[in-house]
């Protein structure tokens, strides 16, 4: 009986439900005995000039041994994406000026925590206030440079020729919006943090909270301009990290750059208020989507423009757009697409990665492209969309966004959305609502979604070795934070070798026993790191059956595994002597070493159903149900999907409903703790229906594609659609995300001053 496809309990749970996690911030390694601690001094001004900083004061304090300024540290300023104008440069800690609010200006070092914040107070910097540039039309204008040398604001530009403008020459209904992806915060639990100790050799140990030990290591050496082989990553735990601890922060080199100038171990841990002002940030996409197409339903053409809000200093999120642009179309097959973005600077925190990474914005425009068509034609949201998804005869698709999307059947999985909320019964209770004049009225929202997995780097290594006792123990490259790679990648070899799944250990995050790895983001562990264990228990097997020919004098074609008993046995000679896994691994080392290369992206795909109550009088809106279709292929683990099923809705919602960073005009941040930032509890979410739909890919031999961001890719844009919808006999065609009760009240006085 096979082991895949079934419920496994997680592996990993005992341990966090009893000791609990060993986060960075707990370690008790003996490398790290006599660490010093360090507390940053950050800029409370998002734009000015510093003309002066006094330490002196700060030097004085009880327990403190150093306190540096940009002046003292000998590293040259990192440019933290590659593409952006060279000028951009974020340096270690600020000496000329700052550009927002929690940028580090000093390091304070002291022999215990609780002395840092003390004597980070008395570090004196005088600030010049300079205008502050925080929406992205007002950066475009030059007005206000960030970076003067740099002549302007502007860091990168996709797709520079101009519109054509007959581009929508032929469609009889054209509609157009400015909408907003707004920015949200990865809110992880567990906070940045960094421990560095260098040894008698030469080399650091590096103790970080991060999604790629291998990432993290080769950019703290580049940082510090040594050989990466003299940086030893290791990850603890990692408490969450949702794509804003790919690769690695600054903090984590000057870490690493202080205990060497010290010659001593350096800890740092932020707190809650400084990880919501200085980790990166998520989306931020100002967007005007523009649909034409017939009367009949068809859409004909589609042009997406996107501004995107880069912060202060470049970071990924300046190459994010690109997802936005790839994937545009969404799941549709529409003659004519065409996009653009630009990306700018501002007095705000850097953006980066968050859990969908600029493929949620592309679903968010153009579902929110395709509601406005409807509604113009007057066509029911769900039809409109079977009308216009791409056949599943026609994959491999190449769509106008440029990628080949390897399989999909975009019409069945709206079917079964459909049909599992029971879509017609839902707006006969619509109508009825509508006709009493109720005040509470319901709203119902489909969306349709297709994304790109692979998180771009397709190769992933693994290793695998079987003891003597009958253990094996499993290497991989990716990098877990909850998403239960233990279990997946033991339930993988246990499927081959037949080795129980609770024999098998897995470990990751050790950069000296796992020199090369992709880590774990962009939904690729299972279709990459997975299956490199799939194909490393198969390397395996073969070197078993070499190995075990000469003992049982059999031909190794002749050979096969005894799953039952974790042997390779002559193939039907039933009470032959048999040779066991852990016998040939007492005899001789019995270890391979295997690297998968998917060469090309997944396009996992679903449909999403989801019904809101909105209170017409105060503007409340609760999430009653919700359906989801999310097809990433075959499931190895239904409980580990399903997991991160709920995570992924719970995290679209959050971002349809509640979540938003907000800074006022002069830079100050507004949502810097969680008094001040909404986001779910589970009391506040609906109950998730889960449909099964597996559609393979024939990109890895297993079928597999990602699903840790599909549920947010999905359900945002259907919860975004019921609010609007349930307000759309009103007039109401859009409401932003998120939609607050505020924002959906005044909406709702704008439509009756209107109509009266």
């Amino acid at each position: 009986m096979s082991i895949m496809g079934t419920r496994v309990v997680r592996v990993e749970d005992p341990v966090f439900l009893t000791r609990g996690a060993t986060y960075t911030d707990d370690l008790t390694d003996e490398r790290l005995t006599g660490a010093l601690h360090l507390t940053l001094v950050r800029s409370p001004i998002a734009h000015a000039t510093i003309t002066s900083i006094d330490v002196e004061a700060a030097r004085e304090a009880p327990g403190v041994v150093a306190v540096l300024t940009g002046a003292d540290i000998d590293l040259e300023a990192p440019l933290l994406f590659a593409g952006a104008p060279k000028q951009m440069v974020r340096p270690w800690l600020a000496t000329e000026r700052v550009r927002f609010v929690g940028e580090p200006v000093a390091a304070v070092l002291t022999e215990e925590r609780y002395q840092g914040p003390d004597a980070a107070e008395l570090v004196d910097v005088d600030y010049e206030p300079l205008p502050a540039v925080v929406d992205v039309r007002e950066a475009l204008k030059d007005e206000n440079l960030l970076f003067p040398d740099a002549g302007t604001n502007t860091c990168s530009v996709y797709n520079k020729e101009d519109p054509d403008p007959d581009f929508f020459a032929d469609c009889e209904v054209v509609v157009t919006r400015e909408i907003i992806n707004q920015r949200v915060a990865a809110a992880s639990l567990e906070t940045r943090a960094a421990s560095a100790a260098w040894g008698d050799d030469g080399r650091c140990t590096l103790f970080v909270s991060n999604q790629n030990a291998q990432g993290a290591r080769d950019e703290v050496a580049g940082w510090l301009g040594v050989d990466a082989s003299q940086i030893h990553v290791i990850l603890p735990d990692v408490g969450g990290g949702f794509g804003a601890k790919i690769g690695a922060d600054p903090e984590f080199a000057l870490v690493a750059w202080l205990a060497r100038h010290t010659g001593r171990p350096v800890r740092w841990s932020e707190s809650r208020s400084e990880n919501m002002t200085g980790m990166v940030q998520g989306r931020d996409q100002r967007q005007t989507i523009t649909i034409g197409g017939s009367r009949d339903g068809r859409v004909k053409a589609y042009r997406l423009d996107v501004i995107a809000d880069a912060g202060a200093y470049p970071r990924l999120g300046v190459f994010l757009p690109v997802f936005t642009r790839m994937m545009a179309p969404g799941t549709y097959d529409i003659e004519k697409v065409d996009s653009r973005a630009t990306v700018v600077v501002t007095n705000t925190t850097s953006t980066a990665a968050y859990r969908g990474a600029g493929r949620p914005e592309a679903t968010s425009a153009i579902e929110r492209a395709m509601d406005l068509f409807a509604a113009e034609i007057g066509m029911d949201p769900a039809e409109i969309r079977k009308i216009n998804v791409v056949a599943p005869e026609k994959f491999p698709f190449t769509t106008k966004g440029g990628v080949e999307y390897d399989s999909g059947e975009y019409a069945k999985a709206i079917d079964l959305a459909l049909e599992a909320s029971d879509y017609a019964t839902l707006r006969e209770v619509q109508k009825a609502r509508r006709e009493r004049g109720d005040a509470k009225q319901i709203g119902i929202g489909v969306s349709s979604y297709v994304e790109i997995t692979g998180g771009g780097a397709f190769a992933e290594n693994a290793s695998l070795e079987v003891h003597a006792d009958g253990t094996a123990l499993v290497w991989t490259g990716t990098s877990p934070h909850g998403q239960g790679h233990a279990t997946a990648w033991a339930m993988l070899a246990s499927e081959q070798l037949g080795i129980p799944v609770d024999k098998i250990t897995v470990r990751h995050g050790d950069t000296d026993h796992v020199p090369r790895g992709g880590g774990t983001m962009g939904s690729r562990s299972l279709q990459t790191g997975g299956v490199a264990v799939h194909q490393a228990s198969l390397e395996l097997i073969d070197l078993a059956k070499a190995r075990a020919a000469e003992i049982l004098e059999a031909s190794v074609e002749d050979l096969e595994v005894d799953t039952a008993n974790a042997a390779i046995v002559v193939r039907g000679a039933p009470g032959s002597p048999t040779v066991s896994f852990a016998q040939l691994a007492e005899r001789e080392e019995l270890k391979v070493q295997t690297v998968f290369d998917g060469k090309k992206a997944t396009f996992p795909f679903g449909s999403h159903v989801a019904v809101v109550e909105v209170d017409t009088e105060t503007g409340k809106v609760t999430v009653e149900r919700i359906w989801a279709v999310d097809d990433a292929g075959p499931v190895l683990n239904p409980l580990l999907c399903e997991g991160q099923r709920h995570g992924g809705i719970a995290q679209g919602i959050a971002q349809a409903l509640l979540e938003e960073v907000v800074f006022d005009p002069d830079g100050q941040p507004l949502t810097a703790t969680f008094a001040d930032y909404g986001f779910p509890s589970a009391a506040e979410l609906p109950s998730f229906d889960l449909v099964t739909m597996e559609t393979p890919t024939p990109i890895n031999p297993l079928g597999f594609k990602g699903i840790g961001e599909a549920g947010t890719i999905g359900s945002a844009p259907a919860v975004q659609s019921a609010v609007v919808d349930a307000l759309s006999h009103l007039g109401i065609r859009h409401i932003d995300m998120p939609t607050t009760p505020l924002r959906v009240w005044e909406a709702i006085q704008d439509a009756v001053k209107e109509d009266g």
